[in-house]
């Protein structure tokens, strides 16, 4: 029966190891490869070992492209954390047997295509679409307003797709919040803002950093978006991956810029590691 289990054990780890191998860890080996590589218009790349690729991410043009991402992603961000932590806050005041039910109909909206709900969220935002006809038919407006391919539009839309991943983590941190520290609290006669600033939000900091790093990483790459909502003007950094990758058949420079990305990432991931063991360390001083 020891000798079946193990060896079930065994043939689940050599899957999970030979997939990761396949499906994750040979496909970032070549994208790194590929990054120092040469460009060839005949094979996409040349066996030419070089530094160019990750010496034009300094060009001021891509610098550019790069700040206007960063700005735009931190800006939807924002947004998420400011509508997201009230609405999680919220679901944990709700009694028990309703909560189910709310998480329900938030998690909904991923059994949808997130192009497909671009492409509805552009069909309401529109010059002649439901919004402005709303607006229109309440005397707010005498005439339609553009909100399409502009900035705003794009950050609507990151916002639009990336809530959810705000308030999951946010939801998890104020959930387990230790109610016996509030009534404390409020039995010492701190009042509501210094009991949020000084035990609520410290607390749930860990959930913070979660959710901006869920929405700020995606919000970066997701091409689609600024391609419906933005135009040219608006671009973020997944577009110029993709037009390298696609459009421009620079294979090299767009896996420099790819591997660039996953650098902001592992750094993002280093600061929410420091904050999640400083506050691990602040609890065990309480």
């Amino acid at each position: 029966m020891k000798k079946s289990s193990k060896r079930f054990q065994s043939l689940v780890i050599l899957v999970i190891v030979s997939w990761l191998s396949l499906f994750v860890f040979l496909p970032n080996l070549m994208i790194i490869i590929t990054s120092f590589l040469t460009r060839d218009d005949a094979h996409f790349v040349q066996m030419v070992f070089t530094l160019d690729n990750y010496q034009r991410l300094f060009d001021p043009l891509y610098g550019a492209v790069l700040l206007h991402s960063l700005s735009m992603a931190l800006i939807a961000t924002l947004c998420c954390l400011l509508l997201g932590y009230p609405f999680a806050w919220c679901l944990t005041r709700l009694p028990e047997r309703l909560r189910p039910l709310m998480l329900f109909l938030l998690i909904v909206p991923f059994w949808t295509n997130s192009l497909i709900r671009i492409y509805g969220l552009k069909i309401f935002l529109s010059t002649r679409g439901w919004l402005n006809e709303f607006l229109l038919t309440l005397g707010v407006i005498d005439k339609p307003f553009r909100i399409m391919y502009t900035q705003e539009a794009v950050i609507l839309g990151l916002v639009y797709i990336l809530l959810p991943f705000m308030v999951l983590p946010l939801y998890s941190s104020l959930e387990k919040l230790d109610r016996p520290l509030l009534e404390a609290a409020r039995d010492l006669g701190a009042s509501k803002l210094q009991t949020f600033m000084r035990i609520v939000l410290p607390l749930t900091m860990p959930g913070i950093v979660a959710g901006c790093l869920l929405v700020l990483l995606p919000a970066m790459g997701l091409f689609f978006v600024a391609d419906l909502l933005g135009g040219a003007k608006n671009l973020l950094i997944g577009n110029v991956i993709k037009s390298q990758f696609l459009n421009i058949r620079d294979w090299p420079f767009g896996a420099a810029t790819s591997i660039m990305l996953t650098l902001i990432m592992g750094v993002l991931l280093l600061i929410y590691w420091r904050a999640a063991r400083s506050l691990k360390g602040k609890e065990a001083l309480i």
